[in-house]
């Protein structure tokens, strides 16, 4: 008797939604996370059933999936629980570019799409070439501090390091790249960041809007570079800190274009001090 793929799948975070969707297999789809964002329709089509590391356990039951997909030892519990209910669980650990490409072509395979799957890994790879390649024109490359939660500071996670680097900066904390978990990457004494000289800083709290105002209220961050010339921007989390395509689309698009801003900006300066 011939195999069948899952019919029936619940998602407990957003990435593996959205890319169901872009495989045109969001029928299979009978459950999402409550963050769920992208795509817009998936919150308005299918039903919420968890948190982040929280999950209606009796409801998702109820649901009947036949494969219930996570993210990493964060929702370890939800899944041991779920698991118990004697539910087919798979819980993927992304943490860099690579590693979310490989997901796709995976969910792919799990769902009977591998051509598709195939297709929207080389789409998303050929998009991040061109950004790359547009970045290989910049005469001079920022440093770049970005900030993943305000207080404690934390530096960014590993994918979003290598998209600024794709991007043309030069993440100032490129030694937290490999920390998997945010405690790792918490910047104790924030003097350390003054004295890397960031020329960008870029805020994506998770889940709160970045206020620029209050990181030039930092004490002796005035002497940044990035705060005296206001080089202080956000992408929102939901375009960059999902371990999945809108982070490799939009949020390093998003990125790109504050780092050409800025090499513009530097370049008028740089004309205006020489014709004068």
């Amino acid at each position: 008797m011939a195999g069948r793929y899952p019919s029936r799948i619940v998602c407990l975070t957003e990435e593996t939604t959205e890319i169901l969707y872009l495989l045109g297999e969001q029928d299979r789809i009978v459950g999402i996370s409550g963050f769920t964002m992208r795509p817009p329709q998936a919150r308005k089509e299918k039903p919420k059933v968890s948190l982040f590391t929280s999950a209606n356990t009796d409801e998702i039951v109820a649901l009947k999936p036949d494969l219930v997909l996570g993210f990493s030892d964060l929702q370890a519990d939800v899944a041991r629980e779920l698991i118990q209910q004697g539910l087919t669980v798979m819980v993927f650990n992304q943490r860099s570019v690579q590693e979310i490409l490989d997901l796709v072509l995976i969910l792919g395979g799990l769902v009977g799409a591998n051509k598709e799957a195939a297709a929207l890994v080389a789409e998303l790879e050929s998009g991040l070439q061109r950004i790359k390649d547009s970045a290989a024109t910049l005469k001079v490359r920022p440093r770049v501090y970005f900030e993943e939660w305000g207080d404690p500071l934390i530096s960014g996670i590993g994918w979003v390091s290598e998209l600024i680097e794709l991007a043309g900066g030069d993440d100032c904390f490129v030694e937290h790249r490999d920390r998997a978990h945010a405690k790792d990457r918490i910047i104790a004494d924030p003097r350390v960041v003054i004295d890397r000289q960031p020329d960008i800083i870029i805020g994506s709290w998770c889940g709160k809007m970045f206020k620029p105002a209050q990181v030039r209220q930092r004490l002796g961050w005035t002497a940044i570079p990035a705060v005296q010339r206001n080089e202080l921007h956000e992408v929102k989390s939901v375009d960059i800190l999902q371990p999945g395509p809108a982070a490799l689309t939009d949020g390093v698009r998003q990125i790109h274009e504050i780092i050409i801003a800025w090499s513009t900006s530097r370049s008028d300066a740089d004309s205006t001090v020489i014709s004068a």
